[in-house]
């Protein structure tokens, strides 16, 4: 699954909280972190002490040279492999969190994929690539906001992407073209979900809006200020109030997810 929406909307908060849950319900979890803000580790419960030491794949230059045959940085001209050899990166140089939850930080890709290529966007478009189509159980990527890396198709081949919306028309106009670019990498389930609703009327405006569209609403999680709080204490959230209405909403969530794909 592949969490996207427009900034500030909650990705992060939800696809964190998302991996924890399916941990604790037993499933092998891989989180992959491709916001270049990385705040992935602290959604996820994982120490700032340890957080602070993680060097994203983007910028470890000594792995991009070993796999690619090519320094970060080359110059144009310079020969480096487009297919290097990823399968054990997930497993070298991710960090296992609380849960046993393994957070992968990828960095930013960047440059377009229809445009100029460079060593690290190689290693990292194979590791996504692979990543999306053998890694065993669930992997659930946090994206950059906006639209960027759907316009990188670095979300091909994922099951599912997770459109995030909050009520607001910049949001929703966001999610419509993020769903409209979907179809062009060839994801089918796409889920449109509410967060940060305070009444049954902001609601209804998301839910009007997407119909205008021809789109429904998927799921709805409300605005919760244990969230603001947990985020100013630097705590993970469903450690700091598990049983919070946003955490119970969003366990609700993965549970009728897991219903549509198993």
């Amino acid at each position: 699954m592949v969490v996207a929406g427009k900034g500030g909307v909650g990705k992060t908060l939800i696809a964190g909280t998302l991996a924890r849950i399916y941990a604790q319900m037993g499933y092998r979890m891989l989180a992959v972190d491709a916001d270049p803000a990385m705040n992935m580790a602290y959604a996820l419960g994982i120490p700032p002490e340890i957080s602070a030491r993680i060097l994203p794949i983007s910028e470890n230059t000594s792995l991009i040279e070993e796999r690619t045959g090519a320094k970060p940085g080359s110059a144009f001209g310079v020969f480096f492999s487009l297919t290097p050899t990823v399968d054990d990166i997930a497993e070298r140089y991710g960090v296992i969190g609380p849960d046993g939850v393994r957070l992968l930080v990828m960095g930013t890709i960047r440059s377009g994929g229809s445009g100029c290529t460079c060593p690290a966007n190689s290693l990292l478009s194979a590791l996504i690539r692979h990543i999306s189509f053998r890694e065993r159980d669930i992997v659930l990527m946090d994206t950059e906001a906006g639209l960027e890396h759907l316009g990188r198709a670095t979300a091909r081949g994922f099951d599912a992407l997770l459109c995030i919306i909050e009520p607001s028309a910049p949001s929703i106009e966001t999610a419509i073209r993020i769903r409209r670019l979907s179809s062009e990498i060839e994801i089918k389930n796409v889920f449109f979900i509410g967060n940060k609703i305070s009444s049954s009327e902001e609601e209804e405006y998301i839910r009007r809006r997407l119909n205008e569209f021809g789109f429904d609403l998927f799921h709805s999680i409300p605005f919760d200020q244990q969230i603001a709080k947990a985020e100013m204490l630097r705590i993970a959230p469903i450690d700091y109030s598990p049983k919070s209405p946003a955490i119970l909403a969003i366990r609700s969530l993965g549970e009728k997810l897991m219903k549509m794909f198993l």
